[in-house]
């Protein structure tokens, strides 16, 4: 087999990957637009006969899917901003600061990442209930502050900023919330980016969490307002895709937004000790 049949050959089975991954998105899309009823007749349609915005005008005036829209994008971005300046601060103090028992801690807090998180749920509701933190954004937001994942993303990346650069600046009087604001966060944006696509994608996707100290019905995001139309709707076929098009088009938008960022931090952070 010559180079150019088998290129040919690879480029066909990726052409083909795409396909199989794409057409799902593609139906939801489309199934979306499809009048009532359309999405279930046989043979199945991939295309509508008459595309409509109706079950989006439902989804917001009369399920007022809007306001939990509004809610997931709070939660999301608010999770995304304080993961990112918690993480930060310890990535950068696991890599560069030396004080007694770094390495240990960390270590032990890397051997905390194979506890699934749903062990930890109930201690820390109970612990938020206390603090009367239930049925709060602060209640929901709290599991996002830091993440192991988080800070081992940025130490790994930290590591490779050169101790010459840190130590020029501590010599010429720099505090280190100097050095950290005004060098390490600049130099860590590609990793940083990365992180942030992490956070708000799980953010926003999560659902248990925000099922189990949500109480109330004007506060919950979307994929829990959802949960509740699959139960109420469960027919209605073209409105279940519209509502999944709402939740995945944001994400979908921030990846696109910084992919480039991502890959790079991706790639970076796979070359670092």
């Amino acid at each position: 087999m010559n180079r150019r049949l088998a290129r040919l050959l690879l480029l066909a089975a990726l052409v083909l990957g795409a396909v199989v991954v794409a057409f799902p998105l593609f139906w939801m899309v489309s199934a979306s637009l499809m009048p009532a009823g359309e999405a279930n007749t046989y043979p199945p349609r991939l295309l509508p006969s008459q595309p409509t915005l109706q079950h989006y005008r439902a989804l917001f005036e009369r399920l007022d899917l809007g306001r939990c829209l509004l809610n997931s994008a709070a939660i999301a971005v608010g999770a995304t901003l304080l993961s990112l300046f918690f993480n930060s601060l310890a990535g950068y103090a696991f890599a560069k600061l030396r004080f007694a028992g770094r390495d240990r801690i960390f270590q032990g807090l890397v051997a905390t990442m194979v506890i699934p998180g749903q062990v930890s749920m109930l201690p820390l509701f109970l612990l938020l209930r206390s603090m009367g933190l239930v049925n709060t954004w602060a209640g929901v937001l709290v599991p996002s502050l830091a993440s192991v994942f988080g800070i081992f993303l940025i130490r790994q990346f930290a590591r490779g900023i050169p101790d010459e650069l840190l130590d020029a600046a501590r010599v010429d009087g720099a505090s280190e919330w100097w050095i950290y604001r005004r060098i390490v966060l600049p130099l860590c944006r590609p990793v940083l980016a990365t992180l942030a696509i992490f956070t708000f994608l799980g953010a926003w996707n999560d659902f248990m969490w925000p099922l189990v100290v949500l109480t109330d019905d004007r506060r919950y995001t979307l994929p829990v307002a959802l949960a509740n139309l699959v139960g109420e709707h469960a027919q209605d076929t073209e409105l279940m895709m519209a509502g999944s098009v709402l939740t995945i088009a944001p994400v979908l938008i921030v990846f696109l937004a910084l992919q480039r960022h991502y890959i790079a931090g991706i790639m970076m952070g796979s070359v670092k000790e």
